[in-house]
């Protein structure tokens, strides 16, 4: 059993008995009952949790005449998404800035919570990773049919001619799948990858090889981060593509 994070404790000692019930009647019972919530959704939460106060307290201090540093921080990061969303998406690209730019924010924090002590990276764990690619894919799948129509989306998947569609379609259908399997496995590797070798080296040579893991894992963190920002953002663009 893996070692329990103080803030995992925390949240098993008020909400264990909700998450069992839940998960038992989902038929997914827990194996430990007094603990159900392992690290990694604990970690999740606590970003989902900072995510959603910073957003609330920026809310509140908003200002044209005097932005404030955190302010012109979000400012940076909402231009920077827009211009990505500009430059692979096009006309009406910038409807899924607040998805591309939440699901990038989420990520950069979860790969960067390895860093902070007594925490853990959630992205080193599979599972969260899959997370954020369904919802990627479920996003830009729901869009292209939502910009097509069922039936144009179908034959947006069927190629440019249908007398091939018979062989189209499934390679698209299988492209469109892998797309996920792509995403997780890219993000869990490499943030397993990096927490496993700063771990090990470091117990090895505790003086300055610490600072140098930790400034490889802030570079390999924030790159993960936008290439899970720009795959959604070039998948979205095929979706609701018109042309064929």
């Amino acid at each position: 059993m893996e070692h329990e994070l103080w803030f995992t404790a925390l949240l098993n000692k008020f909400l264990a008995g909700v998450v069992a019930v839940l998960l038992t009647k989902l038929g997914l019972p827990p194996a430990d009952p007094a603990h159900p919530i392992p690290n990694y959704i604990a970690m999740e939460v606590s970003v989902i949790v900072l995510m959603i106060v910073c957003a609330l307290w920026l809310k509140r201090r908003l200002s044209l005449e005097n932005p404030g540093k955190f302010q012109q921080a979000m400012e940076v990061v909402v231009e920077f998404t827009q211009n990505l969303t500009d430059e692979i998406i096009g006309h009406g690209g910038r409807r899924y800035v607040g998805m591309i730019g939440t699901l990038g924010l989420f990520v950069a924090l979860c790969n960067l919570w390895g860093l902070i002590p007594t925490f853990q990276t959630p992205t080193a764990e599979k599972s969260v990773p899959a997370g954020c690619a369904v919802a990627a894919f479920a996003y830009y799948n729901w869009h292209g049919i939502r910009q097509l129509g069922p039936w144009g989306y179908l034959r947006h998947l069927c190629g440019p001619m249908m007398p091939i569609a018979i062989i189209m379609f499934p390679i698209e259908v299988f492209s469109n799948l892998f797309r996920m399997v792509s995403l997780t496995a890219r993000l869990w590797a490499n943030m397993l990858a990096g927490d496993l070798l700063e771990q090990v080296f470091s117990g090895l040579v505790p003086i300055a090889v610490p600072v140098v893991f930790a400034a490889l894992h802030i570079l390999v963190s924030v790159l993960q981060a936008y290439v899970f920002m720009l795959l959604p953002a070039i998948y979205i663009s095929m979706a609701v593509s018109e042309e064929h």
